[in-house]
């Protein structure tokens, strides 16, 4: 009798271990799930920007800690900053470097309108002669 009962354990285990086998498939996953996203780059340092990092300003990628003021590398936040053709400022030099020559050219250190415009009439002046 200690045989048969052996004989019977063994064969319910073997039959236990082919049901496990049988449900024990390889575990396929989802190709369309993959996250191959173009790395986006600071625009200040050139490094790459993870999201938690992230700021956008202008439609330009920075880190939070890249994104200073050009005069005096205050780190600026976007309720915090004045732009001006691609340069990033905090507000109070925004408005001293307007204010110190009157308008955006001379404060900013660009050549102003005017001389652009007056090369522009001696142009024409000598053209027409």
């Amino acid at each position: 009798m200690g045989r048969q009962q052996d004989q019977a354990i063994e064969l319910q285990a073997k039959t236990a271990k082919d049901t496990r086998n049988s449900e024990e498939k390889p575990v396929q996953r989802s190709k369309s799930f993959s996250f191959k996203t173009q790395k986006e780059v600071c625009t200040s340092c050139e490094k790459t920007v993870y999201p938690m990092e992230r700021l956008v300003a202008n439609n330009m990628v920075f880190h939070s800690a890249c994104f200073c003021c050009k005069h005096c590398n205050a780190k600026l936040s976007l309720g915090t900053f004045a732009a001006l053709q691609g340069e990033f400022y905090c507000k109070p030099h925004f408005q001293q470097l307007f204010k110190s020559k009157g308008n955006y050219d001379e404060g900013f250190g660009r050549k102003q309108h005017k001389e652009l415009w007056a090369s522009k009439e001696t142009d024409n002046i000598t053209k027409t002669a």
